[in-house]
């Protein structure tokens, strides 16, 4: 979705552009989407006992008809979840972040997972990748969906191309109720789009219809757009409409812009070295002053450094903590060289043990993929 009047672009294929905190607010309102309340929250909290502090800080924002999911839960409806990865790289900590709040809420409602590898999407966007390599990253990618502890017993992971058998009539129902004229109006399509993306919103939308029963979709904003038509969709063929659940990006470790792997010299991917994390987080982008005398004097600025917002996003759980870390830039009393060195300590510690349930996980894969 694209406005003259702002400095971005986001679609579900392409995020540009310097997203500021204030811009969700914008993307809220223009996606049509609800912001999420406290009084949500505290709705959440009454099943859970406690507050992700992903929900807590807001880092999802966002929802659709997340009320009424709760409402049916309370009736003692109970509700699946689905998320997934376009796999066309290795994973990023950005692509973590709704993995981590289904994976909490997996634990929390006991709710089975639908985990969809769109290695057919990813093929068709791209010019560069053949099927045979979205479909290898799809594997890989897995293991990282495996090594964060979902469990195999509530989880299925679906990849497009190998479970097509069970996507297919569930996508050709959705395909028959969907025109080529709202496609166009969603996506921005022209005469040039392929034919493959034209279909493949009926894809994405098939694990949606896989159970007729409440749905709740984590997801990064950018993919709303799918789901907006699927929810359309969903009554024409006697299904509820998913609820949605919407996450902020990830920022990167640049100047501007969103974690991506396009810019992978300012992403940290869950294979890299400590070598690689080392060197990337020495030359991050921080909130500091030019000099540790300017630094005493003026005081940091957190809401512009990457290294605090790192900790915000995964390795901080703890509100006082960030807290305390916020104001201590902010008076200067703390240098980004010494925030530097415990970040990197911090993240090739969670890495280490990612890294070995990963490679533990090429031996479980197979209690997790769907089978047709």
């Amino acid at each position: 979705m694209k406005k003259e009047s702002r400095k971005f672009t986001v679609t579900p294929w392409k995020i540009e552009g310097n997203i500021q905190e204030e811009d969700y607010a914008k993307l809220t309102k223009e996606f049509g989407t609800e912001p999420l309340t406290n009084e949500l929250l505290e709705r959440i909290k009454k099943h859970t006992g406690e507050l992700h502090y992903l929900l807590r800080r807001k880092i999802f924002f966002s929802h659709r008809d997340l009320k009424w999911l709760l409402d049916e839960y309370e009736k003692g409806n109970k509700f699946f979840l689905y998320t997934g990865r376009g796999p066309s790289g290795n994973v990023h900590l950005g692509h973590l972040l709704p993995w981590i709040l289904t994976k909490w809420l997996q634990d929390k409602f006991k709710a089975k997972l639908y985990f969809q590898m769109t290695d057919d999407e990813k093929f068709l966007v791209s010019q560069k990748l053949s099927l045979e390599e979205t479909r290898n990253y799809a594997y890989e990618n897995a293991l990282d969906v495996i090594a964060l502890g979902f469990k195999p017993e509530l989880t299925k992971i679906i990849i497009d191309t190998e479970n097509i058998k069970k996507l297919y009539p569930i996508a050709l129902k959705v395909a028959k109720k969907l025109t080529f004229s709202t496609v166009k109006a969603v996506f921005g399509f022209d005469n040039a789009t392929n034919v493959g993306m034209n279909f493949f919103t009926s894809i994405q939308s098939a694990p949606c219809f896989i159970e007729n029963k409440p749905c709740l979709i984590p997801l990064g904003i950018d993919q709303d757009p799918h789901f907006r038509i699927t929810r359309d969709i969903a009554p024409k063929l006697g299904f509820m409409k998913p609820a949605l659940l919407h996450c902020k990006f990830a920022p990167g470790l640049g100047e501007s812009g969103k974690m991506s792997a396009s810019q992978p010299e300012t992403a940290i991917f869950t294979t890299d070295s400590e070598k690689d994390v080392e060197f990337k987080i020495r030359n991050a982008f921080t909130g500091g002053r030019e000099t540790i005398a300017k630094q005493k004097q003026l005081g940091g600025m957190p809401e512009k450094c990457t290294i605090y917002h790192y900790l915000l996003y995964f390795f901080e759980p703890d509100d006082k903590a960030m807290q305390e870390k916020f104001h201590a830039c902010r008076m200067g009393q703390t240098y980004c060289g010494e925030c530097k060195v415990k970040l990197a300590e911090t993240i090739n510690k969670f890495l280490r043990e990612h890294q070995k349930k990963r490679e533990l996980a090429k031996k479980q894969l197979g209690k997790f993929l769907m089978k047709d």
